[in-house]
């Protein structure tokens, strides 16, 4: 990896190769506050999975849907459950789409299923 970070870095910069967009949602009824709660713990994930984070080249964000279809509005103890899982769901998310990606014409870094080839 470092081999060809160093031959693609300036790139990366340039075109803004490090940025990361994700959705997290859920079904219960959420305020403004809490959806936005929402995403900073879901954003944790991208901690969790991403290596590096939060470098003045990128522009991470995630966003935060709630339906309210479920009906539930969230006691204080399943809110904190609620934003514990975001951060935790978003890193698997992050880390089973690493898994299964297949590479594409003109990628800067080989996918990881090139190499269990």
């Amino acid at each position: 990896l470092l081999k060809h970070r160093d031959k693609h870095v300036g790139r990366q910069m340039e075109i803004g190769g490090n940025t990361t967009i994700a959705v997290i949602a859920t079904d219960a009824v959420l305020t403004k506050a809490a959806a936005k709660r929402l995403a900073i713990s879901a954003h944790d994930g991208f901690v969790r999975a991403i290596w590096p984070t939060h470098t003045p080249a990128d522009g991470d964000l995630v966003f935060a849907l709630a339906t309210g279809t479920s009906g539930i509005e969230l006691s204080a103890v399943a809110a904190i459950d609620l934003y514990a899982a975001a951060g935790a769901t978003m890193a698997r998310a992050i880390s089973r789409g690493v898994y299964a990606a297949t590479p594409a014409e003109n990628d800067l870094f080989p996918v990881w299923s090139s190499r269990l080839r």
